[in-house]
């Protein structure tokens, strides 16, 4: 909110099972804002950006990488350049047997913003992405939930770097939709409430050093990451 207090909330996922409006749970508050989620997996799609003319993969990435809004983030200096990826990331609303291409936005509770820091460098000894993608603190997610944005829409995503545009498209420049995506990965593996779904960097992605300060716009949502 603009005078720096939010609303606190019921439990969203249960409201989004339950097929209810979720409801406040008090007055306002002030404090720090945390990630809006505590996903158990963080999964990447691989294959998903410029050039890539093969099917998308995925990967796994730690959900303890994850750190909210206004983090600041130690960069590695031993994995070579550090790569800020702006991408578009799905919330899981509940567990997602049953889900499909065409049903996908019913196990959706909404899109938020994520900074999928990478060491790209490591690719060539760690084609997992194992060591490239986890660095303390190296998936900014947040700072909100944006439930109005739809699976299907062409939500603007840009990337700044010390306020410095380097990087402006929008999830209709993903290759492959986010719906197929979704039903990709959950054709292999369940999903459940709170978990994310990082769905690639389509030409949002740019090197940068420490000292950077970092910003995530998703739509109406700005993440912003300091790095030292």
């Amino acid at each position: 909110m603009a005078d720096g207090t939010w609303i606190p909330v019921h439990d969203p996922f249960a409201a989004f099972t339950a097929g209810r409006e979720v409801q406040d749970a008090g007055g306002p508050v002030s404090g720090t804002l945390l990630a809006p989620c505590e996903p158990t997996l963080v999964v990447g799609i691989a294959q998903n950006g410029p050039r890539h003319a093969s099917p998308v993969q995925a990967w796994l990435k730690s959900p303890r990488t994850v750190v909210g809004p206004d983090a600041t983030v130690t960069l590695r200096r031993d994995a070579g350049t550090t790569v800020a990826e702006a991408e578009v990331a799905v919330v899981i609303g509940r567990e997602t047997t049953g889900l499909t291409a065409g049903n996908a936005h019913e196990y959706v509770l909404g899109v938020t913003a994520v900074n999928d820091l990478s060491s790209p460098d490591r690719a060539a000894v760690d084609p997992r992405n194992f060591e490239s993608k986890s660095g303390r603190g190296y998936t900014p997610l947040g700072p909100w939930i944006d439930t109005s944005i739809g699976l299907d829409d062409d939500v603007p995503l840009r990337l700044l770097v010390d306020g410095e545009p380097v990087a402006e498209t929008s999830a209709g420049r993903y290759p492959v939709s986010l719906r197929d995506c979704l039903a990709y990965v959950a054709g292999w593996t369940t999903l459940g409430p709170g978990d994310v779904i990082m769905m690639g960097a389509p030409f949002s992605a740019s090197p940068i050093r420490p000292g950077a300060d970092v910003d995530v716009v998703v739509g109406e949502i700005s993440l912003r990451t300091s790095t030292v």
